[in-house]
Protein backbone atom coordinates (compact mmCIF):
# COMPACT_ATOMS: atom_id res chain seq x y z
CA UNK A 1 0.00 0.00 0.00
CA UNK A 2 1.46 3.35 -1.07
CA UNK A 3 1.38 6.08 1.51
CA UNK A 4 1.93 9.73 0.75
CA UNK A 5 4.73 11.35 2.66
CA UNK A 6 4.02 14.54 4.66
CA UNK A 7 6.30 16.43 2.26
CA UNK A 8 4.20 15.23 -0.65
CA UNK A 9 0.99 16.32 1.09
CA UNK A 10 2.50 19.74 1.75
CA UNK A 11 3.55 20.06 -1.88
CA UNK A 12 0.01 19.19 -2.94
CA UNK A 13 -1.44 21.91 -0.70
CA UNK A 14 1.05 24.49 -1.97
CA UNK A 15 -0.07 23.75 -5.52
CA UNK A 16 -3.71 24.51 -4.75
CA UNK A 17 -4.68 27.99 -5.99
CA UNK A 18 -7.03 28.58 -3.05
CA UNK A 19 -4.11 28.12 -0.63
CA UNK A 20 -2.44 31.26 -1.95
CA UNK A 21 -5.76 33.05 -1.66
CA UNK A 22 -5.80 32.19 2.05
CA UNK A 23 -2.20 33.38 2.35
CA UNK A 24 -3.17 36.69 0.74
CA UNK A 25 -6.09 37.09 3.17
CA UNK A 26 -3.77 36.53 6.13
CA UNK A 27 -1.24 39.04 4.78
CA UNK A 28 -3.92 41.70 4.26
CA UNK A 29 -5.26 41.14 7.77
CA UNK A 30 -1.73 41.44 9.16
CA UNK A 31 -1.30 44.78 7.37
CA UNK A 32 -4.40 46.01 9.15
CA UNK A 33 -3.16 44.62 12.46
CA UNK A 34 0.10 46.54 12.04
CA UNK A 35 -1.93 49.75 11.79
CA UNK A 36 -4.29 48.75 14.61
CA UNK A 37 -3.36 45.82 16.91
CA UNK A 38 -7.02 45.45 17.88
CA UNK A 39 -8.19 45.08 14.28
CA UNK A 40 -9.07 41.37 14.64
CA UNK A 41 -10.91 41.84 17.93
CA UNK A 42 -14.49 40.58 18.01
CA UNK A 43 -16.79 41.72 20.78
CA UNK A 44 -20.40 41.21 21.76
CA UNK A 45 -22.81 44.10 21.55
CA UNK A 46 -24.39 44.24 25.03
CA UNK A 47 -27.56 45.78 23.62
CA UNK A 48 -28.52 42.84 21.40
CA UNK A 49 -25.88 40.13 21.87
CA UNK A 50 -24.62 40.35 18.30
CA UNK A 51 -20.97 39.94 17.32
CA UNK A 52 -19.28 43.11 16.13
CA UNK A 53 -15.85 43.70 14.67
CA UNK A 54 -13.95 44.15 11.45
CA UNK A 55 -14.00 40.44 10.64
CA UNK A 56 -17.80 40.45 10.94
CA UNK A 57 -17.95 43.39 8.55
CA UNK A 58 -15.76 41.50 6.07
CA UNK A 59 -17.91 38.36 6.04
CA UNK A 60 -21.02 40.49 5.61
CA UNK A 61 -19.47 42.37 2.69
CA UNK A 62 -18.39 39.09 1.07
CA UNK A 63 -21.96 37.81 0.61
CA UNK A 64 -22.80 39.60 -2.70
CA UNK A 65 -19.38 38.80 -4.18
CA UNK A 66 -19.77 35.17 -3.13
CA UNK A 67 -23.12 34.84 -4.90
CA UNK A 68 -21.96 36.15 -8.27
CA UNK A 69 -18.64 34.29 -7.98
CA UNK A 70 -20.42 30.93 -7.61
CA UNK A 71 -22.56 31.59 -10.66
CA UNK A 72 -19.56 32.88 -12.61
CA UNK A 73 -17.53 29.76 -11.75
CA UNK A 74 -20.15 27.49 -13.29
CA UNK A 75 -20.50 29.66 -16.39
CA UNK A 76 -16.75 29.82 -16.94
CA UNK A 77 -16.51 26.05 -16.46
CA UNK A 78 -18.61 25.65 -19.62
CA UNK A 79 -16.13 27.79 -21.54
CA UNK A 80 -18.29 30.91 -21.35
CA UNK A 81 -18.40 34.10 -19.31
CA UNK A 82 -21.13 36.30 -17.85
CA UNK A 83 -20.35 40.02 -17.97
CA UNK A 84 -23.93 40.99 -17.11
CA UNK A 85 -24.01 40.01 -13.42
CA UNK A 86 -23.45 43.58 -12.21
CA UNK A 87 -26.29 44.91 -14.35
CA UNK A 88 -28.56 42.05 -13.28
CA UNK A 89 -27.85 43.07 -9.68
CA UNK A 90 -28.99 46.61 -10.49
CA UNK A 91 -32.16 45.43 -12.25
CA UNK A 92 -33.07 43.01 -9.43
CA UNK A 93 -32.42 45.70 -6.82
CA UNK A 94 -34.53 48.20 -8.77
CA UNK A 95 -37.42 45.76 -9.09
CA UNK A 96 -37.41 44.89 -5.39
CA UNK A 97 -37.20 48.52 -4.22
CA UNK A 98 -39.94 49.71 -6.58
CA UNK A 99 -42.20 46.87 -5.47
CA UNK A 100 -41.64 47.64 -1.78
CA UNK A 101 -42.13 51.35 -2.36
CA UNK A 102 -45.51 50.81 -4.04
CA UNK A 103 -46.62 48.02 -1.67
CA UNK A 104 -46.51 50.32 1.34
CA UNK A 105 -46.72 47.82 4.22
CA UNK A 106 -43.23 47.93 5.73
CA UNK A 107 -43.86 45.25 8.36
CA UNK A 108 -45.36 42.54 6.14
CA UNK A 109 -43.22 39.43 5.71
CA UNK A 110 -45.32 38.42 2.71
CA UNK A 111 -44.61 41.69 0.93
CA UNK A 112 -40.87 41.33 1.55
CA UNK A 113 -40.89 37.74 0.27
CA UNK A 114 -42.86 38.83 -2.79
CA UNK A 115 -40.27 41.53 -3.54
CA UNK A 116 -37.46 39.00 -3.24
CA UNK A 117 -39.32 36.46 -5.37
CA UNK A 118 -39.95 39.06 -8.07
CA UNK A 119 -36.27 40.04 -8.07
CA UNK A 120 -35.22 36.40 -8.44
CA UNK A 121 -37.71 35.90 -11.26
CA UNK A 122 -36.32 38.88 -13.14
CA UNK A 123 -32.79 37.55 -12.60
CA UNK A 124 -33.83 34.16 -13.95
CA UNK A 125 -35.40 35.75 -17.04
CA UNK A 126 -32.31 37.81 -17.78
CA UNK A 127 -30.12 34.75 -17.25
CA UNK A 128 -32.38 32.78 -19.58
CA UNK A 129 -31.96 35.50 -22.20
CA UNK A 130 -28.20 35.05 -22.01
CA UNK A 131 -28.60 31.29 -22.15
CA UNK A 132 -30.81 31.39 -25.23
CA UNK A 133 -28.43 33.73 -27.06
CA UNK A 134 -25.44 31.52 -26.25
CA UNK A 135 -26.93 28.01 -26.49
CA UNK A 136 -29.58 28.35 -29.18
CA UNK A 137 -28.72 31.44 -31.23
CA UNK A 138 -25.02 30.64 -31.14
CA UNK A 139 -23.64 34.04 -30.11
CA UNK A 140 -20.33 34.21 -28.31
CA UNK A 141 -20.86 34.42 -24.52
CA UNK A 142 -18.70 37.54 -24.35
CA UNK A 143 -20.88 39.36 -26.89
CA UNK A 144 -24.29 38.24 -25.62
CA UNK A 145 -23.56 39.04 -21.97
CA UNK A 146 -21.84 42.30 -22.91
CA UNK A 147 -25.07 43.38 -24.60
CA UNK A 148 -27.05 42.73 -21.43
CA UNK A 149 -24.34 44.36 -19.35
CA UNK A 150 -24.86 47.59 -21.30
CA UNK A 151 -28.64 47.29 -21.60
CA UNK A 152 -29.22 46.24 -17.99
CA UNK A 153 -28.45 49.67 -16.56
CA UNK A 154 -30.92 51.17 -18.99
CA UNK A 155 -33.58 48.68 -17.92
CA UNK A 156 -32.97 49.56 -14.28
CA UNK A 157 -33.30 53.27 -15.06
CA UNK A 158 -36.58 52.65 -16.87
CA UNK A 159 -37.91 50.75 -13.85
CA UNK A 160 -36.96 53.50 -11.40
CA UNK A 161 -37.63 56.44 -13.71
CA UNK A 162 -33.95 57.34 -13.68
CA UNK A 163 -34.02 58.10 -9.94
CA UNK A 164 -32.60 56.36 -6.90
CA UNK A 165 -35.44 54.48 -5.23
CA UNK A 166 -35.70 54.04 -1.47
CA UNK A 167 -38.19 51.85 0.38
CA UNK A 168 -38.99 50.67 3.89
CA UNK A 169 -39.43 47.04 4.90
CA UNK A 170 -38.30 45.69 8.24
CA UNK A 171 -38.27 42.01 7.14
CA UNK A 172 -36.37 42.87 3.93
CA UNK A 173 -33.83 44.93 5.86
CA UNK A 174 -33.37 42.11 8.39
CA UNK A 175 -32.20 39.73 5.66
CA UNK A 176 -29.11 41.87 5.13
CA UNK A 177 -28.66 43.63 8.44
CA UNK A 178 -30.08 41.05 10.85
CA UNK A 179 -28.27 38.52 13.01
CA UNK A 180 -28.79 34.89 14.00
CA UNK A 181 -26.78 33.41 16.86
CA UNK A 182 -24.70 36.57 16.72
CA UNK A 183 -23.72 36.17 13.04
CA UNK A 184 -24.93 38.21 10.04
CA UNK A 185 -27.95 36.63 8.40
CA UNK A 186 -26.77 37.64 4.94
CA UNK A 187 -23.57 35.63 5.31
CA UNK A 188 -25.43 32.59 6.65
CA UNK A 189 -27.81 32.77 3.68
CA UNK A 190 -24.88 33.01 1.28
CA UNK A 191 -23.07 30.04 2.82
CA UNK A 192 -26.27 27.99 2.75
CA UNK A 193 -26.77 28.72 -0.96
CA UNK A 194 -23.15 27.79 -1.70
CA UNK A 195 -23.53 24.49 0.16
CA UNK A 196 -26.73 23.67 -1.72
CA UNK A 197 -25.20 24.48 -5.12
CA UNK A 198 -22.04 22.57 -4.23
CA UNK A 199 -24.03 19.54 -3.10
CA UNK A 200 -26.07 19.49 -6.30
CA UNK A 201 -23.16 19.87 -8.74
CA UNK A 202 -20.71 17.61 -6.92
CA UNK A 203 -23.04 14.89 -5.66
CA UNK A 204 -24.67 14.41 -9.03
CA UNK A 205 -23.51 14.14 -12.62
CA UNK A 206 -24.29 17.83 -13.21
CA UNK A 207 -20.80 19.01 -12.30
CA UNK A 208 -19.12 16.45 -14.53
CA UNK A 209 -21.38 17.34 -17.45
CA UNK A 210 -20.64 21.06 -16.99
CA UNK A 211 -16.91 20.35 -17.03
CA UNK A 212 -17.33 18.04 -20.04
CA UNK A 213 -18.96 20.84 -22.03
CA UNK A 214 -16.08 23.15 -21.18
CA UNK A 215 -13.47 20.56 -22.18
CA UNK A 216 -14.98 19.51 -25.50
CA UNK A 217 -18.57 20.42 -26.48
CA UNK A 218 -18.61 18.12 -29.52
CA UNK A 219 -17.31 15.11 -27.60
CA UNK A 220 -19.79 15.72 -24.78
CA UNK A 221 -22.63 15.84 -27.32
CA UNK A 222 -21.50 12.52 -28.78
CA UNK A 223 -21.42 11.09 -25.25
CA UNK A 224 -25.13 11.83 -24.85
CA UNK A 225 -24.89 15.15 -23.01
CA UNK A 226 -27.21 17.91 -24.19
CA UNK A 227 -25.08 21.08 -24.05
CA UNK A 228 -27.90 23.48 -24.91
CA UNK A 229 -30.05 22.59 -21.93
CA UNK A 230 -27.10 22.66 -19.57
CA UNK A 231 -25.87 25.99 -20.89
CA UNK A 232 -29.32 27.48 -20.43
CA UNK A 233 -29.47 26.11 -16.88
CA UNK A 234 -26.06 27.50 -15.97
CA UNK A 235 -26.85 31.00 -17.25
CA UNK A 236 -30.22 30.99 -15.50
CA UNK A 237 -28.51 30.00 -12.26
CA UNK A 238 -25.96 32.78 -12.74
CA UNK A 239 -28.80 35.28 -13.24
CA UNK A 240 -30.64 34.08 -10.12
CA UNK A 241 -27.50 34.30 -7.98
CA UNK A 242 -26.78 37.77 -9.36
CA UNK A 243 -30.33 38.76 -8.36
CA UNK A 244 -29.67 37.42 -4.85
CA UNK A 245 -26.52 39.55 -4.76
CA UNK A 246 -28.59 42.54 -5.87
CA UNK A 247 -31.05 41.98 -3.03
CA UNK A 248 -28.15 41.77 -0.59
CA UNK A 249 -26.64 45.00 -1.94
CA UNK A 250 -29.75 47.19 -1.87
CA UNK A 251 -30.97 45.74 1.42
CA UNK A 252 -28.02 47.26 3.26
CA UNK A 253 -29.32 50.82 2.87
CA UNK A 254 -32.77 50.02 1.43
CA UNK A 255 -31.96 52.14 -1.62
CA UNK A 256 -31.05 51.24 -5.17
CA UNK A 257 -28.62 53.44 -7.06
CA UNK A 258 -28.93 52.26 -10.65
CA UNK A 259 -25.54 53.76 -11.53
CA UNK A 260 -23.59 52.23 -8.64
CA UNK A 261 -25.42 49.08 -7.57
CA UNK A 262 -23.39 46.16 -8.92
CA UNK A 263 -20.98 48.52 -10.66
CA UNK A 264 -17.90 46.56 -11.86
CA UNK A 265 -18.97 43.58 -9.76
CA UNK A 266 -18.49 41.35 -12.79
CA UNK A 267 -14.76 42.07 -12.54
CA UNK A 268 -14.71 41.09 -8.87
CA UNK A 269 -16.56 37.88 -9.70
CA UNK A 270 -14.09 36.94 -12.43
CA UNK A 271 -11.14 37.72 -10.15
CA UNK A 272 -12.61 35.64 -7.34
CA UNK A 273 -13.13 32.71 -9.71
CA UNK A 274 -9.60 32.92 -11.12
CA UNK A 275 -8.07 33.26 -7.66
CA UNK A 276 -9.94 30.12 -6.64
CA UNK A 277 -8.43 28.07 -9.44
CA UNK A 278 -11.22 27.90 -12.00
CA UNK A 279 -9.73 27.79 -15.49
CA UNK A 280 -10.86 30.56 -17.84
CA UNK A 281 -10.45 28.04 -20.65
CA UNK A 282 -13.31 26.02 -19.18
CA UNK A 283 -13.52 22.40 -18.16
CA UNK A 284 -12.64 22.89 -14.50
CA UNK A 285 -14.18 24.75 -11.59
CA UNK A 286 -13.80 24.98 -7.84
CA UNK A 287 -16.65 26.34 -5.73
CA UNK A 288 -14.48 26.18 -2.63
CA UNK A 289 -11.85 28.19 -4.46
CA UNK A 290 -14.49 30.73 -5.51
CA UNK A 291 -15.48 31.03 -1.84
CA UNK A 292 -11.88 31.82 -0.89
CA UNK A 293 -11.62 34.26 -3.80
CA UNK A 294 -14.77 36.10 -2.71
CA UNK A 295 -13.46 36.38 0.85
CA UNK A 296 -10.18 37.75 -0.52
CA UNK A 297 -11.96 40.38 -2.63
CA UNK A 298 -14.01 41.49 0.40
CA UNK A 299 -10.91 41.59 2.60
CA UNK A 300 -9.02 43.55 -0.03
CA UNK A 301 -11.82 46.12 -0.38
CA UNK A 302 -12.01 46.60 3.39
CA UNK A 303 -8.22 46.84 3.65
CA UNK A 304 -8.10 49.56 1.01
CA UNK A 305 -10.62 51.62 2.96
CA UNK A 306 -9.00 50.92 6.32
CA UNK A 307 -5.52 51.89 5.16
CA UNK A 308 -6.87 55.14 3.73
CA UNK A 309 -5.69 54.50 0.19
CA UNK A 310 -6.98 57.21 -2.14
CA UNK A 311 -9.69 56.33 -4.61
CA UNK A 312 -7.40 57.19 -7.52
CA UNK A 313 -4.77 54.70 -6.33
CA UNK A 314 -7.25 51.98 -5.38
CA UNK A 315 -7.33 50.19 -8.77
CA UNK A 316 -3.52 50.12 -8.90
CA UNK A 317 -3.25 48.69 -5.37
CA UNK A 318 -5.88 46.08 -6.15
CA UNK A 319 -4.17 45.15 -9.42
CA UNK A 320 -0.79 44.69 -7.69
CA UNK A 321 -2.28 42.31 -5.12
CA UNK A 322 -4.07 40.25 -7.77
CA UNK A 323 -1.02 40.08 -10.08
CA UNK A 324 1.25 38.94 -7.21
CA UNK A 325 -1.29 36.32 -6.21
CA UNK A 326 -1.60 35.00 -9.77
CA UNK A 327 2.19 34.78 -10.02
CA UNK A 328 2.29 32.74 -6.81
CA UNK A 329 -0.24 30.37 -8.35
CA UNK A 330 1.90 29.87 -11.45
CA UNK A 331 3.76 26.56 -11.52
CA UNK A 332 6.51 28.08 -13.65
CA UNK A 333 7.10 31.04 -11.32
CA UNK A 334 7.14 28.84 -8.22
CA UNK A 335 9.50 26.49 -10.03
CA UNK A 336 12.08 29.29 -10.31
CA UNK A 337 12.34 29.40 -6.54
CA UNK A 338 11.88 25.72 -5.66
CA UNK A 339 13.71 23.80 -8.39
CA UNK A 340 17.12 24.23 -6.77
CA UNK A 341 15.93 23.38 -3.27
CA UNK A 342 13.41 20.63 -3.93
CA UNK A 343 14.66 17.10 -3.11
CA UNK A 344 14.68 14.88 -6.23
CA UNK A 345 12.18 12.42 -4.75
CA UNK A 346 9.72 15.19 -3.88
CA UNK A 347 10.14 16.82 -7.31
CA UNK A 348 9.31 13.54 -9.02
CA UNK A 349 6.23 13.12 -6.83
CA UNK A 350 5.00 16.65 -7.61
CA UNK A 351 5.61 16.18 -11.34
CA UNK A 352 3.71 12.88 -11.25
CA UNK A 353 0.74 14.55 -9.50
CA UNK A 354 0.77 17.37 -12.05
CA UNK A 355 0.75 14.97 -15.00
CA UNK A 356 -2.03 12.95 -13.36
CA UNK A 357 -4.24 16.04 -12.96
CA UNK A 358 -3.50 17.22 -16.49
CA UNK A 359 -4.42 13.79 -17.82
CA UNK A 360 -7.75 13.93 -16.01
CA UNK A 361 -8.75 17.02 -17.99
CA UNK A 362 -7.07 16.17 -21.29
Amino acid sequence: MNRRRPSQDLAGVLRRPWFWGLVAIVILLMLNVIKDPAYLAISINPANGNLVGNLIDIVRASAPVLMIAIGMALVIATGGIDLSVGSVMAVAGAVSMEFLKNAGNSSSVGVALAAIGLALLVGALLGALNGVLVAYVGLQPFISTLVLMLAGRGIAKVITGGQNTAAQSDPFRWIVNGYVIGLPVVFLFAVTIVLIVGFVVRRSALGLMIEAIGINPKASRMAGIKPRGLLLTVYVLSGVLAAVAGVFSVGTVMTVDVSKTGYQMEMDAILAVVIGGTSLAGGKFSLGGAFVGAMLIATLDKTILYLGISSSATPAFKAVVIVVLCLLQSERVRGWFTSRRTPPALKLAVDADTKKEEGAFA
